[in-house]
């Protein structure tokens, strides 16, 4: 060297090195908190989802256990998740007879189910179901 010595001025620019770095880590950083945002929304809407099909089972097994199988169509749509099926199945033996419903949907490649058990009321068994003649362990409805 000639014996100065290089001082950086106060004003002067930084190294071309370091420029955007910051800009470029709070990018990267942004894009991650997007993705963690979006997994947690997608995690809640899931258990909502499940919540809803949960509600839907127990209630159309309700309905079956009063002998009113032609309304299960109705709460599925009004209760479950969109795009919702079930299944009712009638069952009897030595602890009584009951209907087991199971309601379900598929969401975002994941699939939630719910099952309901109600033991039917008096009477309901001796009328072998609907006008449409729902028998014992007869499916009532996959509906798509």
């Amino acid at each position: 060297m000639n014996g100065r010595a290089v001082r950086r001025v106060a004003n002067s620019p930084p190294p071309l090195g370091d420029r955007g770095a910051v800009t470029v880590e709070a990018a990267v950083a942004v894009c991650g908190l997007v993705v963690v945002l979006a997994l947690g929304v997608g995690a809640v809407m899931a258990v909502v989802g499940q919540l809803r099909c949960t509600d839907a089972a127990r209630e159309v097994a309700r309905v079956v256990a009063r002998g009113d199988d032609g309304a299960a169509r109705g709460v599925v749509d009004a209760v479950a998740p969109e795009g919702a099926s079930f299944d009712v199945r009638r069952e009897g033996g030595a602890g009584g007879t009951g209907a087991w419903v199971e309601v379900r949907v598929s969401r975002f490649g994941i699939e939630l189910r719910a099952r309901a058990y109600a033991v039917l009321e008096p009477g309901v068994q001796e009328s072998g179901g609907d006008e449409r003649g729902v028998a014992e362990g007869e499916v009532v409805g996959p509906a798509g």
